[in-house]
């Protein structure tokens, strides 16, 4: 049996035939990146291969990199191996990676969700042998309201805090959630504003290409009356610090698929609590998975074990693997702007993974053999 085209080892995901990593965790000579986020996007890397449209942010977050980019379905071709990106549809940019080398067919995941944001890049399955897959909400009390109305939850809560003389804070990732209640937003309520670090992602972003709708930086000389009748988007590290209490009265509410738990919004402490996740729900993760045909499953973070289960059940061959991903956590700068840490209450609940158990090449069967028919 010949050696599994990508295989787990203490640095991230490793093609030894192309002689690259996806998603490296430790600093590598070349690594495949599925989307900014940095518990993916790490810095110390010698080259970096991502989509077009994660340029701007990646340079932003990590700085002077030597950083080569491709489109969706475009061919790179690494020591033989075929490397290319599908849409993931998980935040601007995102994508999986598919390699290909002498008849095997793997897909990394990354991260992803399966309905229409809007203004991601929609998900497309991915036909494979072995697919390398999220999990994060892989757990069947996970089930997505269709977004619009939770869009038009958050409206219907900022018309009445303008109404009332309250301004409204809501918060998101700087990158994938704050665009997303961007684009849905009803500006005819009132002005928006944004947290300095996801104006500058948006610059970030809009230095690719992308087109957003307007909102204004909050500054210290942010008409006050403007400010209590709009809406300040701000990343999870903003929660409770003074900048945020710099503004009163105020409504907060959050933004997390970790929403949907009892007592989530309380220890966040929010006003409101919002279901809107940038990643598949319970049926997601089973239809994304379905649909790539494949004959073997890894599960990289999130409820991996008790969703590896369920997949064997029903005929997958699963694994788990521990690593480093799943704390989608904000840049450095952050602590700098708010004085406080970045959020960590997402690894709370995924499910716990320990970097240091490492799934080695030989525990994953299928996908592994040469002669492979086309996909």
């Amino acid at each position: 049996m010949a050696n599994p085209l990508l295989q787990f080892n203490d640095k991230g995901i490793y093609c030894a035939a192309g002689d690259f990593y996806i998603d490296p965790w430790k600093p590598v000579d070349f690594a495949v990146i599925t989307h900014a986020h940095s518990d993916h996007a790490r810095g110390g890397h010698k080259h970096y291969l991502s989509h077009h449209l994660s340029r701007g942010v990646l340079k932003y977050r990590l700085g002077e990199i030597q950083l080569e980019t491709a489109g969706y379905d475009e061919a790179i071709y690494r020591n033989g191996v075929r490397i290319s990106f599908h849409p993931a549809g998980h935040i601007i940019g995102s994508a999986q990676v598919r390699v290909e080398h002498k008849g095997a067919v793997w897909v990394v995941s990354g991260d992803y969700k399966t309905e229409d944001d809007g203004i991601s890049v929609p998900f497309e399955p991915v036909k494979c042998h072995t697919f390398i897959s999220e999990c994060t909400f892989g757990m069947p009390v996970y089930k997505w309201k269709p977004p619009q109305e939770v869009h038009d939850d958050i409206n219907i809560w900022w018309k009445r805090n303008s109404e009332e003389g309250r301004a409204t804070f809501i918060a998101g990732y700087s990158l994938g959630k704050a665009q997303r209640i961007l684009q849905h937003l009803d500006q005819s309520i009132g002005k928006v504003f944004l947290h300095g670090v996801i104006a500058n992602t948006h610059e970030a972003l809009e230095s690719d290409g992308i087109r957003l709708p307007p909102a204004s930086r909050l500054t210290p000389d942010t008409n006050r009356e403007e400010v209590r009748k709009g809406i300040i988007i701000c990343p999870p590290s903003a929660i409770g610090s003074p900048w945020m209490r710099k503004v009163q009265p105020f409504s907060f509410g959050y933004c997390s698929g970790w929403m949907t738990l009892r007592g989530a919004r309380r220890r966040m402490a929010a006003d409101r609590g919002f279901v809107l996740s940038d990643h598949a729900d319970w049926s997601g993760l089973i239809k994304a998975i379905d649909a790539t045909q494949c004959e073997c499953v890894c599960l990289t973070h999130g409820y991996t074990a008790s969703f590896v289960r369920y997949l064997r059940e029903r005929g997958y061959n699963a694994h788990e693997a521990h690593t480093y991903y799943g704390e989608e956590d904000e840049p450095a700068e952050l602590v700098h702007e708010t004085g406080q840490p970045a959020d960590i209450f997402l690894t709370a609940e995924s499910g716990g993974n320990n970097p240091d158990r490492v799934l080695k090449g030989e525990d994953i069967q299928a996908g592994d053999q040469t002669g492979r028919p086309a996909l």
